[in-house]
């Protein structure tokens, strides 16, 4: 009986230990929450500046995007470990969904659209 109590409480520091050891290594990558800014490259070679203010709340994407001096509101948001997904309408009621990828490493995101069938790529960088 004794024996298997020492295991419990064994297993118990272990699993503390370890739950401790991920809380910290995830305040020290970082997150996803911020306000980042990048470029837009138009079709027409014109280049834009789009603004994203992101939060996170558990595993839901909520936050504002910012371009040609309109602010819309994300939408349809989820994260999953360092994948986003998410979706804007634009004035003219247009959907546009947004994929990414968060590198904490680089404090960069990778992020992808797609305005009607158009494909758009740009690299954030956290605005500090």
């Amino acid at each position: 009986m004794r024996h298997i109590s020492k295991k419990i409480k064994m297993r118990t520091k272990l699993l503390t230990t370890a739950l401790a050891s991920c809380f910290a290594i995830a305040l020290l990558l970082g997150d996803l929450s911020g306000k980042w800014q990048g470029n837009l490259q138009l079709p027409d070679g014109q280049n834009v500046q789009v603004t994203y203010t992101i939060n996170i709340e558990g595993d839901k994407v909520t936050g504002v995007a910012e371009t040609f001096g309109h602010s819309l509101t994300i939408e349809n948001g989820k994260v999953t470990g360092n994948d986003f997904t998410f979706s804007i309408t634009n004035n003219n009621n247009i959907i546009i969904p947004h994929t990414g990828k968060f590198y904490p490493e680089g404090d960069s995101v990778s992020m992808n659209m797609d305005y009607g069938g158009a494909k758009f790529h740009t690299i954030l960088r956290r605005v500090k």
